[in-house]
């Protein structure tokens, strides 16, 4: 299976990116499809040994739309001046229009030899060329209505194309029988209403497309923080290159003041850099040779070299550009059902016109008023504040939560982290820094204690865990050389063993004594260290402890005051971890977490997480991505603290490159704000056709309460603009 994510052109509401998703997911070799409108584009999986991209593109095509190709980049439509004027220029003429066709109904004095009383052809020709001049400018929209129905996927461009094209014919037609001596038909003329419909329907499109860029502009903020240009160093020789001419090897310089232009790692130099657009840490960060360095990152003091590791797609920036992209192709559960009624709604709003229409003819014999009844019903139904609800709230969230450090990768995701009673959180890593130091060394062995840590810390230096960090501060603080190390072997959940200075050694838990059934008569030095918070290590030479050592680690900032607000909005906090029971339950309770698992292995782990699923709990797990993946996979919600340069293998559901637990508080939170400001555009959606469908039916009109297709067009745009203004607030 592959994926690719196509740009889309074309699509104009709810009703298109519904119907080209239905389209899409009936092809043979499409095992799924996801359309997104606010961000114009498909995520398509399919079998590579069916299809290819050019037959994906004319799937595209036979639907109705267009590909523009791979999604490559978010493309904010700014507005033209070219368009500006235009827009400008026909908000001349409409008013013109309005004034010419209505001054003679309001009382008002009527334009030099436009009077459709006095002036009848004048006036019929200057209204027809006007309404000419608006269906050139709204051309567009008729085409694509009448493309989608001829593709079976009739969309708001279909009911406004119906209606704008019956208004003028009939308009024509009255025309006709003024040319024909029937000059009172010069009163059942509509032209008015056929350009001012395209007219509302242009500007709604203008607002609504800034809208949308607004909505793209934190995403696209990550693309563009990268330099165009960078300088690379070839046998003693400098060459500026593009990004594009950089390769993997290569060496890049980097002066003060400068952008890092592609992920790497120092060889040469060192200085400060400012990582907040990917970490959130404002504080520079020191980097030194063998430093990893991310692309976008901004040099302040120093000259460094670095070695090109990650270029092109495969960089930090992309792989998090890539990841909020996927996410809001996505659907939340909630907007499938969006999707669902807008996809069954146009066709159910043209069959009422239908009937609407025909009762009309039966009833009045009136054919003007039964055309103009029809052509409101089409205009006033048009779905694209419903279209809109859902997926412009989702983006602006994901937007929201990119910009926060926060990195989700389906958006359904963001609906259910509301529905979270229970957040399980490793200890090590995750509730504290990982940072351990070696606090105390009892050595019950004949090797010095500086060597029995040398041999130690060059075992340890061969392991992923965060305690090795512990030994490997150690090392750097006393200058103490690594020895050579054989044999090596990670024993997950117990510890590590190998050969170093021809010593076989083993390192790890108690679970690791019972393991090879090695007898511990310390356990007096064992609760000592224990009571004080350490973490313990036991150092076993032929089967027998020849050293415990005591490491010690410090919890996060701030994570006290998250769990307490966890707490108190009743979610249950839980602490699951490796380490001995003491040292876990004094974190616990400094930190006020009265559920503590301790001396648990990665796949009991994924036990406890089950028990409290069984228990119907919907459980977060927070953890560090590597030793805490079964669980992380299990849980309802997996969230990783990850270091940003391990964004693209992390397999967590949600990703927090800060580091900082405080970003949970400010996922809960955007979440249940979200889907509230989601659930007001529906109602109001739902609501506004609710009402108004009626009121153009006409069924109101006993109380004198009556629209015509130009004030439809008006109020659709109205409750379009309310859904954009409403989802907006998410951005406070």
């Amino acid at each position: 299976m592959k994926r690719i994510i196509l740009s889309i052109d074309g699509m104009t509401c709810s009703a298109c990116s519904n119907g080209l998703e239905k389209y899409l997911n009936k092809q043979n070799g499409i095992y799924n499809a996801s359309v997104n409108l606010v961000m114009a584009s498909a995520t398509i999986d399919y079998d590579e040994k069916i299809l290819d991209i050019p037959k994906l593109e004319t799937f595209v095509k036979k639907a109705g739309f267009k590909s523009l190709g791979e999604f490559k980049e978010i493309k904010l439509k700014t507005k033209s001046k070219n368009e500006k004027t235009k827009l400008i220029i026909f908000t001349i003429l409409a008013i013109i229009l309005i004034y010419i066709s209505m001054s003679h109904m309001l009382n008002l004095p009527s334009i030099p030899y436009l009077d459709p009383h006095k002036h009848i052809y004048p006036y019929m020709i200057t209204l027809l060329l006007l309404t000419i001049s608006f269906l050139i400018y709204g051309f567009d929209i008729i085409k694509n209505g009448y493309k989608n129905l001829i593709h079976k996927t009739p969309n708001m461009d279909t009911l406004v194309g119906i209606g704008v094209i019956t208004s003028f014919l009939y308009s024509l037609y009255n025309m006709y029988l003024v040319f024909k001596g029937n000059h009172d038909a010069v009163m059942n003329l509509y032209f008015e209403s056929s350009a001012i419909v395209i007219y509302f329907i242009k500007l709604g499109r203008f607002i609504d497309g800034a809208s949308k860029d607004k909505t793209k502009e934190a995403i696209s903020k990550l693309v563009t923080i990268t330099p165009t240009k960078a300088t690379i160093k070839k046998e003693n020789t400098y060459k500026e290159v593009t990004l594009d001419e950089i390769k993997k090897g290569d060496i890049v310089i980097c002066k003060a003041g400068e952008k890092i232009a592609v992920d790497g790692e120092i060889t040469l130099g060192s200085a400060h850099f400012d990582e907040s657009f990917i970490t959130g840490e404002s504080k520079p960060v020191n980097k030194n040779i063998e430093s990893k360095v991310l692309a976008g990152s901004m040099n302040y003091d120093g000259y460094i070299e670095y070695q090109a590791e990650k270029i092109g797609k495969d960089s930090t920036i992309s792989e998090i550009v890539r990841l909020v992209i996927e996410a809001s192709n996505t659907k939340a559960p909630i907007s499938k059902i969006a999707d669902k009624v807008s996809g069954i709604f146009v066709p159910i709003v043209i069959l009422i016109a239908i009937i609407t229409l025909i009762l009309y003819l039966l009833i009045t014999k009136d054919l003007s008023e039964s055309l103009i009844t029809f052509v409101t019903i089409l205009v006033i139904a048009c779905p694209c504040s419903l279209g809109l609800a859902t997926p412009l709230a989702i983006v602006v969230s994901e937007g929201k939560c990119a910009k926060e450090g926060i990195l989700i990768k389906k958006s359904e995701i963001l609906e259910n982290i509301q529905k979270v009673d229970t957040i399980v959180f490793d200890k090590t890593g995750t509730l504290t820094y990982g940072k351990l130091k070696i606090a105390k060394v009892i050595n019950y062995s004949n090797l010095e204690d500086q060597k029995l840590l040398q041999l130690a810390a060059s075992l340890e230096a061969k392991s992923s865990h965060p305690i090795s960090k512990a030994f490997e501060g150690y090392m750097s603080e006393n200058n103490v050389t690594q020895l050579e190390v054989s044999d090596f072997e990670n024993i997950p959940g117990f510890g590590i063993k190998g050969k170093v200075a021809n010593e076989e050694i083993m390192l790890g838990n108690s679970k690791l004594l019972d393991k090879y059934n090695i007898e511990n008569n310390h356990t007096g030095d064992e609760n000592t260290l224990s009571s004080n918070g350490n973490s313990i290590i036991y150092v076993i030479k032929n089967n027998e402890i020849i050293a415990l050592i005591g490491a010690c680690d410090i919890i996060r900032e701030n994570v006290k005051n998250v769990i307490k607000e966890l707490q108190e909005q009743d979610i249950t906090t839980v602490m699951l971890t490796g380490d001995n029971e003491k040292a876990a339950n004094k974190i616990a309770e400094e930190l006020g977490i009265t559920i503590v698992y301790s001396n648990v292995i990665p796949s009991e782990k994924a036990e406890v997480i089950k028990k409290l699923k069984n228990e119907n709990k919907y459980v977060m797990m927070c953890g560090d991505g590597i030793n805490d993946s079964p669980a992380l996979s299990l849980s309802d919600i997996g969230v990783s603290i990850s270091g940003a340069t391990d964004i693209a293998m992390d397999s967590s559901d949600v990703i927090l490159t800060q580091n900082n637990l405080n970003s949970i508080l400010k996922l809960i939170n955007i979440s249940k704000k979200t889907f509230k400001i989601i659930k007001q555009n529906l109602f109001w959606a739902f609501f506004y056709n609710l009402i108004m469908i009626p009121v153009a039916i006409g069924l109101l009109k006993p109380i004198g309460i009556s629209i015509t297709p130009m004030i439809a067009s008006l109020a659709m745009v109205c409750s379009s603009i309310t859904v954009i203004l409403n989802t907006l607030r998410l951005k406070k």
